[in-house]
């Protein structure tokens, strides 16, 4: 049964909507945050459902505007929007309401793993959001050891690839010479960040993590550097999945070091394969790898490294396909559509747990060569064609 507070909510909603006052809207506007903030996740997915439900579009209204002019796409196109895009927009006017709609949204996507239906809802916040969080807004920070501890903690936490174990491990990859920390930021959201990117000044192509977050290695000063290596992107806020931040990112943070460090001629990530493992196996079950390769998924989870690992991670980036289009796997889906090219493939780069559980420790490396990028990511966007190296193609034509 509905409570009297959950009823309220809406009429504060349908309120806002009918509003004209600036001040009364964002004193409306408050109120409905605070009390969507009481409400429990079974009463929070009530409210998405009512949104969606009965804050959809004026049908009415969209019917007067077709009768008055069929032809004006403009007016029909203003007169088909759902009254929750405004609702959220006048929302976002109340102090501190694109932190609180972000946050919202996150419960949103977590209702929605058990009801999908929430989907037009969502679409609403993405499109929103979409232009909210644009390039134009985005303001692009190197982060080091004078940053302000508040964001320093925040990495700390938001680290969502290689764990950062405490403010000694912090101080390695923000402090040395050779380690470099590229934020964006937008102005809603003060100094909570959205995306950062760490990178590695290195001599070469790196060939596994453990070299590169070690504790006690050997330090470059940056003019010896020639490889810039891309080893962990953090999305931060959950509430904006699905809003790409990253390709700008990279691109961003490629001419900030091309910038600074003119000797840098080779831009790199070496990059987790975390669907790897999970693929292989349900391919062994469905019987559909050759004896060789099945052999291979059966010596890994024993424990063991064969050389072959190699060949199975280029048959899974290549041949293995979404059912949506393009790469199977998550990571190679946002390098490869931002025009990288997959360019090696390292066994037992990754001694980790997660590394081992995800991809029996295989990495890979995704090229950054500005002079193809655009042509890549056309390739992969327009016919799902995945750039790679002449030695992983050869890999993954092995019989």
């Amino acid at each position: 049964m509905k409570s009297a507070a959950q009823d309220d909510i809406f009429d504060i909603c349908e309120a806002l909507l009918s509003g004209k006052g600036e001040a009364t809207g964002l004193a409306q506007a408050r109120v409905i945050f605070d009390r969507y903030a009481r409400l429990t996740p079974e009463k929070k997915h009530h409210f998405f459902s009512t949104l969606r439900d009965q804050f959809g579009v004026d049908r009415a209204k969209f019917e007067a505007a077709y009768a008055r002019d069929a032809k004006s796409l403009r007016k029909l196109h203003a007169a088909s929007e759902p009254l929750s895009q405004e609702l959220i927009r006048r929302l976002n006017r109340a102090p501190g309401g694109t932190l609180r709609l972000v946050s919202m949204r996150q419960d949103l996507l977590s209702c929605m793993e058990k009801d999908p239906e929430l989907k037009p809802l969502d679409d609403d916040f993405r499109h929103l959001f979409s232009s909210w969080f644009n390039r134009g807004f985005l303001e692009l920070r190197s982060i080091d050891w004078n940053t302000p501890a508040s964001i320093l903690e925040k990495i700390i936490r938001y680290e969502a690839v290689h764990e950062i174990r405490g403010w000694s491990d912090l101080r390695r990859r923000v402090a040395a010479p050779d380690r470099r920390l590229y934020a964006f930021f937008h102005p809603a959201l003060l100094d909570d960040p959205l995306i950062f990117v760490e990178v590695a000044l290195t001599s070469s192509i790196p060939g596994n993590i453990d070299d590169i977050l070690a504790s006690e290695r050997y330090m470059l000063t940056p003019d010896q550097a020639s490889t810039a290596v891309f080893y962990s992107i953090s999305n931060c806020q959950d509430g904006l999945r699905g809003i790409s931040f990253g390709n700008f990112l990279i691109k961003q943070v490629v001419e900030e070091l091309q910038r600074d460090f003119g000797k840098l001629t080779t831009f790199v990530t070496l990059s987790p394969v975390p669907g790897l493992r999970s693929w292989a196996l349900a391919q062994q079950e469905a019987k559909a790898l050759p004896e060789r390769l099945d052999k291979v998924v059966q010596q890994a989870e024993a424990g063991a490294n064969p050389a072959e690992l190699s060949e199975l991670t280029a048959r899974y980036m290549l041949v293995s396909r979404s059912p949506r289009g393009g790469a199977t796997d998550p990571v190679a889906r946002f390098h490869l559509g931002n025009g990288a090219r997959l360019e090696q493939i390292h066994p037992s780069a990754d001694t980790s747990e997660r590394g081992q559980k995800a991809s029996w420790g295989v990495m890979v490396n995704y090229l950054y060569d500005l002079a193809t990028i655009e042509h890549n990511h056309e390739a992969y966007s327009t016919a799902d064609e995945i750039i790679a190296s002449p030695v992983v193609r050869r890999l993954a034509k092995t019989r």
